[in-house]
């Protein structure tokens, strides 16, 4: 491989990508784990849309077109990295990464996301996929904005959507979504309070209820699908 290719931003990020999510959820060391995560963000915190050479894409896009397409780079075992296009107006549902770390970098335009934590299981009884979540965190995010993380357990549900106009993000979910381990992505929708089951105990309804909601599993939204796209940028190799 040339030495430009093997000293690119992208793969130098695919590099610490891999040192840093070999061996997750096994009993590794939390502290090396910790200053992986930090030189891996400051890495991807550098990437800028024209490194991948990708460019802005017009708001004029046609109808029929893709909500969102995916551009996948490359994957392991221990990760996966590729880049989501959203045209403007459009949203990645809300959504979960089972047992998942991610890293979320934008490249072009604006996007807001929002972020929930699970908090606990539907009380007994309770018809249907229902779970109870805490909304963890609002943000726009832009180019000049750091990466978004997300873990297992902080941030897991969001949903993400363009701001003014076409986005793009640089994508890293560690491990990569396999059903097959357990590893299936499930999309939610916010139930109103009206349909909210009632709270197991009176502590629950007491604790947090201000900030407290019940999210529904439901199918992919009909008006949601992801098309695909070759990824013009620099030869990734892992």
């Amino acid at each position: 491989m040339p030495r430009d290719v093997m000293n690119s931003l992208i793969q130098k990020i695919a590099r610490q990508a891999r040192l840093t999510f070999r061996g997750v959820g096994s009993s590794g060391d939390a502290k090396s784990f910790a200053e992986n995560v930090t030189q891996l963000r400051k890495l991807v915190s550098e990437i800028r849309a024209e490194d991948l050479k990708i460019h802005p894409r017009s708001s004029a896009q046609a109808p029929a077109s893709p909500p969102v397409t995916y551009m996948h780079i490359c994957e392991t075992d221990g990760f996966s990295m590729g880049v989501f296009l959203l045209k403007g107006g459009s949203s990645i549902p809300l959504h979960d990464h089972p047992g998942m770390h991610g890293m979320l970098k934008v490249l072009y335009g604006k996007v807001l996301i929002r972020g929930f934590d699970k908090a606990e299981a539907p009380p007994p009884g309770t018809a249907g996929s229902v779970l109870r979540a805490v909304l963890r965190s609002t943000g726009e995010y832009s180019d000049s904005s750091p990466p978004c993380l997300l873990s297992p357990h902080r941030d897991n549900l969001h949903q993400i959507s363009a701001v003014d106009g076409p986005a793009a993000f640089l994508d890293i979910l560690a491990p990569p979504y396999d059903p097959e381990d357990g590893r299936d992505c499930h999309y939610y929708k916010l139930l109103p309070p009206s349909q909210a089951p009632s709270p197991a105990s009176p502590e629950q309804s007491a604790a947090g209820a201000s900030e407290a909601v019940w999210l529904l599993e439901i199918p992919q939204p009909d008006d949601f699908w992801c098309g695909g796209e070759p990824y013009p940028g620099p030869i990734v190799s892992v």
